[in-house]
């Protein structure tokens, strides 16, 4: 589309994210000694109660070797932000600042295996070797038990720790020691980079696809066009789209999917809090996806996930199946600043092509089934979608 923009995946994560190139800085943010003090943003009395608190911590406190500065002005920046009750809104120290950036592209320096956690042992397995991966190339297999990571035994870690471990700079080694049918397998990785694998494309029965998408990263796009292509070659007589579970992501991504599917015209706008539009994403007349269109949504379907809802079932051109979304219709911008870091705020809130916020609404599928776990594996939410495609195939 016309305008890069960057959404940081999903609601839990402050979904919407625009990304401004222009470095914003904090007017009165002084530092004294360990304590951010703000002024003008704060009166005089805060600003020198904070100057008290800090005498009495560097004259009183007990530990004083265990003080780091660097992570207390982070925390005294991270609290100023979230004293705006805006769960949304956050500052960012430059690790997480890069971290959140990376997460959008779509791409990360690391192995190239999906990992998940039993909730009851704390097991790590890996799910899925992704293909040319540095996992795949040393021999890592599905269904392998995460047991070691550089000799150091894992022990009840949680999985975002472990995943971090396993992250690195492009080129470096990482050993893995592996579980596989009880025995112990040691894997010599050298990290390369990776691309997520956000969208799984296959060919149900009747002639109808499905396609899958886990979040909306940069690399979202190139992987929908290739599914589609695929499945389109193999006589697609209908689609699924599933977007159960799907956080959000990158605005730009959602929307040049939604331009292959859309007539032309509006897929969303934005307004500020003066109610003054200021953003609107439009899809042209060159591409549209005609056959039977379902997309199956959830309650953790968020944000850029319910971006492409909203626009399907304002134009009418697909049924939405499943339960009501989550309902995060407003949009964070992340502003950087000189030393890396960044804060990002809640700056304005989006509208379907309709003009409906669904901001702590969410959107009300026109089929909506509740999902109930089957024995057998079966998926009834899916069934449903897959009923209507077969109704409307002609």
């Amino acid at each position: 589309m016309r305008h890069k923009r960057t959404f940081v995946k999903g609601a839990l994560y402050g979904a919407l994210a625009a990304f401004l190139t222009c470095a914003v800085i904090f007017t009165g943010l002084i530092l004294t000694g360990k304590i951010s003090i703000y002024t003008g943003a704060i009166s005089a009395g805060t600003a020198k109660k904070a100057q008290q608190l800090e005498r009495l911590i560097e004259s009183q406190y007990l530990y004083p070797e265990d003080i780091k500065e660097n992570t207390q002005q982070d925390l005294s920046l991270k609290g100023y932000v979230a004293s705006l009750g805006d769960p949304y809104s956050s500052y960012y120290n430059q690790e997480e600042t890069k971290e959140l950036l990376q997460s959008s592209e779509g791409e990360y320096a690391g192995i190239g295996a999906l990992m998940s956690q039993d909730p009851e042992t704390g097991e790590i397995k890996v799910e899925e070797v992704y293909e040319d991966s540095p996992a795949k190339k040393a021999g890592m297999k599905k269904g392998d038990i995460f047991y070691a990571i550089d000799g150091e035994a894992l022990e009840e870690e949680p999985l975002s720790d472990v995943v971090s471990k396993v992250k690195g700079e492009e080129g470096t080694k990482v050993t893995i020691t592996v579980l596989r049918e009880s025995n112990k397998v040691e894997l010599e990785i050298t990290r390369g980079i990776v691309e997520n694998h956000t969208v799984t494309a296959e060919m149900k029965d009747d002639g109808i696809g499905y396609l899958k998408i886990s979040e909306f990263d940069n690399v979202t796009y190139k992987q929908f066009q290739d599914g589609l292509s695929e499945l389109e070659e193999q006589g697609m007589k209908g689609l699924v789209v599933d977007l159960r579970d799907n956080p959000g992501g990158n605005l730009t991504t959602v929307c040049e999917i939604l331009d292959l599917i859309l007539p032309e015209g509006t897929i969303v706008y934005t307004e500020d809090k003066n109610g003054k539009r200021i953003d609107t994403e439009k899809s042209d007349e060159e591409h549209q996806f005609t056959k039977p269109l379902a997309v199956l949504v959830n309650g953790n379907s968020a944000s850029a996930s319910e971006i492409f809802t909203g626009a399907v079932q304002d134009y009418e051109v697909g049924t939405i199946v499943g339960t009501k979304t989550f309902g995060k219709g407003i949009v964070q911008t992340i502003f950087p600043l000189r030393d890396g870091s960044s804060v990002k705020l809640t700056t304005a809130q989006y509208f379907t092509p309709d003009g409906r916020s669904i901001h702590k609404k969410g959107i009300t599928p026109d089929v909506e089934v509740e999902y109930e776990k089957a024995e057998n594996g079966t998926d009834n939410q899916l069934e449903k979608a897959l009923d209507v495609i077969k109704g409307e195939i002609k």
